[in-house]
């Protein structure tokens, strides 16, 4: 016990320690992605994967876990890549500077979130519409385009809901495979039904 106590010291004094704070980030960077990848990716997946996918339980679960891993991995990659560039330009230039996150940011971006596969197109899609709605309130912010005078809200939803649902019935194969099965599910399997069972209790293309 005692030297499991004088061990907890021992690594409490160097956590601690301002001279180690740089390089403990990037190891923690690391831990975070990874954690936050599997908090994300597993409820998502199991969900998505089990209401939507074809083939066994096995099947289903070992793709869940191949999706989780990849992007645990994936955020921590790009967690490891971000915070070692932006710490060696912000030790070479004394420091820190927006062109120094964009660098650090785009080099990650490549490396971690680069390939073209389904677990990156929907982080590089989400963080298009989160940034999208950013540059926009920040350019109220700078005045570059007046604060509008009105709710604009439902302009958004009229924009986003026709051009899905157009995209949707007339090119469904420009959109995302989990957008085409979801928008299914929704708007064709509805129309199909054999009696009261899979009217109310089941659908009859999937489980539920």
């Amino acid at each position: 016990n005692l030297c499991i106590h004088l061990e907890k010291f021992m690594m409490e004094q160097i956590l601690l320690d301002p001279r180690y704070r740089p390089v403990l980030s990037i190891i923690k960077a690391l831990r975070n992605g990874l954690m936050y990848g599997l908090k994300i990716r597993l409820p998502h997946s199991l969900i998505m994967t089990f209401l939507f996918h074809d083939g066994s339980i096995k099947t289903k679960l070992e793709y869940i876990i191949r999706a989780t891993i990849q992007h645990g991995k994936n955020l921590a990659i790009f967690g490891v890549i971000y915070k070692s560039i932006g710490l060696l330009l912000q030790r070479i230039w004394g420091s820190n500077h927006p062109i120094h996150t964009y660098i650090a940011a785009v080099t990650g971006g490549y490396f971690a979130f680069g390939t073209n596969n389904p677990i990156n197109m929907q982080v590089n899609m989400y963080l298009l519409s989160r940034i999208s709605v950013g540059l926009s309130r920040l350019a109220v912010k700078k005045q570059i385009i007046p604060q509008p005078k009105f709710n604009i809200f439902p302009l958004f939803a009229i924009a986003v809901w026709g051009v899905a649902l157009l995209l949707f019935e007339y090119h469904p194969d420009t959109l995302q495979p989990s957008l085409q099965n979801s928008m299914s599910y929704l708007f064709h399997q509805s129309t199909v039904w054999h009696g009261i069972t899979d009217f109310i209790l089941y659908n009859s293309e999937s489980l539920w």
